[in-house]
């Protein structure tokens, strides 16, 4: 029996002179694990606040149980007052112990002594799920919580959240994420909350459901709902049809991309200076590029062709940046060749915005960031009005002469896509786009991209995005190693697994006929001494890490425990994550070298 920890009653809000909601009911169960849906601007973040508690109603009632904590992770936590990361991942008067911030922090890739002043956004973001996490609260708020992560501290993050016992929402561009984790779907639309009981991966049919009976309802409305009608259909209806001609032409690109793979060693020798020609607009060869001593890159070669969707994945500090910068020919390589097209033509979007922000601290409005204040703007060759144009991408024309500064992330980020998409170029290279992106104009960045004439390069942890978008992958290891792949994420990963297991299988003994000659043994590269030690003794480090994960997990399995005495809880708990940790170190580097002693032959 489900049992409602928080309700809203009747909710209404104002913004400005107008009601953001009104009349809105809800009830938050124990164990509800809910995506929290809706387009930028529509309030998600908003309501966020109002279940926290952090904002009050300007009508209805909010009521929650008494034993209930609630804790929110806000896109940009507010470090005024503290003088690390640390600080303020224990302030309050429920401080997490030290051993549980340090063990989720090492999971996350945050350092907590760093000053809080000139800490990123990146690491700021990962101070407030730190000290979201350690909480373990009874309701966990996590608003866009993959951003600033790389995709193995994604992974981590979702399988604390499958073990977490609270209930939890999540607002999320992440489909992987929420697909993974989610039991129940809010959507919020137009001032109406809708909830199924479905997780997200049900929610497109389910959408598209409710879309259809509203769009009869508004046809038989008067003209004025027309509009609304067109916005229905163009962000859930027509979804389908769309993202089914996107597949069709990704899996083209990337058979032709195959095929130029597979011969690539004959082409490159039939490689003329005439680069118009080739379609090959980059061509890496042998590169390598270390920092501080620290190999990011090794022998590295990339041809990059017309009509390339890139893929780049890799931890954060991995190297992506130090590629993307390369390749176009920022920094130079310490060693190798880097040939371009003449044509080369690049757009960079990345995740700062810096072409809206403000100048000389007069706020932009989207007609200058658009138009540079006028009435037309070209696109591709073709003139167009600015507000047409708007609506291509999901923005109502009377928002034309509003100020930049007042628009949601979310919304800021569609606006600079379509600021950089009328900009002429024939290469596209975008640093994690999918950030702070509502459903519907990831939907349309993947239309956008797909259509789009010239080449791709794409750094990204959104794994689903990928998938859908991308013909080829680049992958990072951050000591020097870079694999390609043709194919998404998830080919990447499938492959990862495959080798994983042939190197197991390749390590398991095998029965000697004794009349078979032995094979004479090669002056080749081997292990080092050190390596083939590590080598010979993971199995038996993984091994006992494996049986302590069993022991703390048994431990933790009494319920009684945490009543009966819940500083042992929390050094088990603390314990355990960092076991875990330990393992998957283990595991990843009896892995790497497996692979290298099965290279060395």
């Amino acid at each position: 029996m489900p049992t409602p920890v928080l309700t809203l009653e009747n909710a209404g809000l104002r913004q400005g002179g107008d009601w953001l909601f009104r009349g809105l009911d809800l009830t938050l169960d124990a164990r509800d694990a809910l995506a929290l849906i809706g387009r930028n601007g529509a309030g998600k973040t908003t309501l966020m606040k109002l279940i926290a508690g952090e904002i009050d109603l300007d009508e209805g009632r909010r009521a929650l149980s008494p034993s209930l904590t609630i804790i929110r992770l806000e896109q940009e936590p507010a470090m005024t007052g503290f003088t690390t990361l640390g600080d303020f991942a224990r302030a309050g008067d429920a401080a997490p112990a030290d051993h549980k911030l340090e063990a989720i922090a090492s999971r996350l890739g945050v350092n907590l002594d760093t000053e809080a002043t000139t800490a990123s956004g990146g690491e700021r973001r990962r101070a407030g799920l730190v000290r979201a996490l350690a909480a373990e609260p009874g309701l966990l708020l996590l608003d866009e919580p993959t951003n600033h992560l790389d995709i193995a501290a994604i992974e981590w993050l979702e399988s604390w959240i499958e073990r977490y016992r609270g209930a939890f929402m999540a607002i999320s561009h992440d489909r992987a994420f929420l697909t993974r984790l989610t039991r129940n779907c809010l959507w919020l639309d137009r001032g109406q909350l809708r909830r199924a009981e479905v997780g997200f991966g049900g929610f497109e049919a389910w959408s598209q459901q409710v879309a259809a009976e509203d769009a009869r309802t508004a046809a038989r409305l008067d003209a004025r709902l027309k509009q609304e009608e067109h916005w229905l259909l163009r962000g859930v209806t027509a979804r389908r049809s769309r993202n089914e001609g996107r597949l069709a032409k990704l899996i083209e690109l990337r058979a032709e991309r195959q095929a130029m793979t597979s011969g690539e060693s004959v082409a490159r020798l039939a490689t003329t200076a005439d680069d118009t020609k080739t379609k090959v607009l980059i061509d890496a060869q042998n590169i390598a590029k270390s920092f501080a001593g620290r190999p990011l890159l090794a022998d590295f070669s990339l041809r990059v062709r017309h009509r390339d969707r890139i893929g780049i994945i890799g931890p954060n500090g991995a190297g992506k940046s130090t590629l993307i910068k390369l390749l176009l020919g920022q920094i130079e390589p310490d060693s190798g060749q880097i040939k371009r097209a003449k044509v080369l033509n690049p757009t960079i979007i990345d995740q700062r915005r810096q072409r809206l922000d403000s100048e000389n601290g007069t706020p932009r409005t989207v007609r200058d960031v658009l138009a540079d204040g006028g009435e037309w703007l070209e696109v591709n060759g073709v003139r167009k009005h600015v507000a047409g144009y708007l609506k291509d991408f999901l923005f109502d024309p009377a928002v034309l002469d509003a100020p930049v500064d007042s628009f949601s992330g979310g919304e800021r980020s569609r606006l600079l896509l379509a600021r950089e998409f009328a900009t002429p170029s024939n290469l596209l290279v975008l640093d994690e786009p999918t950030n702070d992106l509502d459903m519907e104009t990831l939907d349309l960045l993947e239309e956008v991209l797909a259509d789009y004439a010239g080449t791709v390069l794409l750094v990204s942890h959104d794994r689903a995005f990928l998938d859908r978008v991308v013909t080829m992958t680049v992958a990072l290891d951050g000591e020097g190693h870079a694999e390609t792949i043709v194919g998404g994420w998830s080919d990447w990963a499938e492959a990862r697994k495959a080798r994983a297991a042939q190197a197991r299988e390749a390590r398991k003994p095998t029965a000697k006929n004794p009349n078979t000659p032995a094979t004479p043994k090669r002056p080749a590269a081997k292990l080092s001494y050190n390596e083939a030690r590590q080598l010979a003794e993971l199995p038996k480090t993984i091994e006992t890490l494996t049986a302590a994960i069993a022991r703390h997990e048994a431990t933790l399995s009494d319920p009684s425990l945490y009543t009966k005495d819940p500083k042992r809880f929390a050094a088990v708990t603390a314990e355990l994550e960092k076991v875990r940790h330990d393992l998957d170190n283990a595991e990843t580097r009896w892995l790497e070298l497996a692979e290298k002693e099965a290279a060395l032959g």
